[in-house]
């Protein structure tokens, strides 16, 4: 996806990795600043940042590209930053479309969201500060399969077929999702576990959710070159 990059701070013991950052954001359209000793460690949330900074323009999306989304992962009430940056994080990784962060879940462009995202907010169309019931409401209209992720209940996530088109819908880390959101879903889905564990952090669920819709997504594609070489004609070498 890109974002534009409106500018770049240079500590003093930037290298030259962090330098070849810069030039190449100058080359642009991004300004570059170099900063005194001290200074960066100051404006930075970290106790120990990395020697370069920079300002990047939010890229936000319009809750119009679900519309056409194979994948769609919607957060509803995820309130912790790091939490819903794994979210981001495992969603890209697994080819989603797009995230969708409704109204009440934490900031996607929370520092802390973002290094626990490993900067893929940037990377994947992400909706941000939509009403739940809207989203959801429009991708059942666009024949998107809106499963939502319960930790009892529903069927184990490796029964359902993934290779429709869905949205895998998340909950609150402590309430999941309210009564009024379950009725607009088509599916509930849960990850069987041992009995001694009540539930899975929202995070890791995502993850094993998405992975689980890549593995049958890929599985399938794999089947459907199968049949292709199968099906191709044998060639006369004679």
């Amino acid at each position: 996806m890109g974002a534009e990059v409106e500018s770049v701070y240079l500590a003093p013991e930037a290298g030259d990795a962090e330098q070849t950052v810069a030039d190449s954001a100058a080359g642009a359209g991004a300004r570059v600043f170099e900063l005194a000793g001290g200074v960066l460690e100051r404006v930075a949330d970290t106790v120990t940042p990395q020697p370069v900074l920079a300002v990047v323009r939010m890229p936000v999306a319009s809750v119009e590209v679900v519309r056409q989304a194979a994948l769609v992962v919607v957060c509803v009430g995820v309130r912790d930053p790091g939490n819903l940056g794994t979210v981001v994080r495992s969603a890209t990784a697994s080819g989603a479309d797009a995230v969708v962060c409704c109204t009440g879940s934490a900031d996607p462009f929370n520092p802390k969201t973002v290094r626990s995202s490993a900067g893929t907010v940037l990377q994947v169309p992400l909706v941000v500060d939509v009403d739940a019931g809207t989203v959801l409401d429009l991708l059942g209209a666009e024949g998107v399969r809106r499963v939502g992720a319960v930790a009892s209940g529903g069927r184990p996530h490796t029964d359902v077929d993934w290779t429709r088109r869905s949205a895998v819908v998340l909950g609150n880390e402590a309430s999941g999702l309210s009564d009024e959101l379950v009725d607009r879903l088509d599916e509930r889905v849960t990850i069987p576990m041992a009995p001694a564990v009540e539930s899975l952090n929202v995070s890791m669920a995502a993850t094993v959710l998405c992975f689980e819709v890549a593995r049958q997504r890929s599985n399938l594609h794999k089947m459907q070159d199968d049949g292709d070489r199968t099906a191709a004609p044998a060639v006369d070498r004679t």
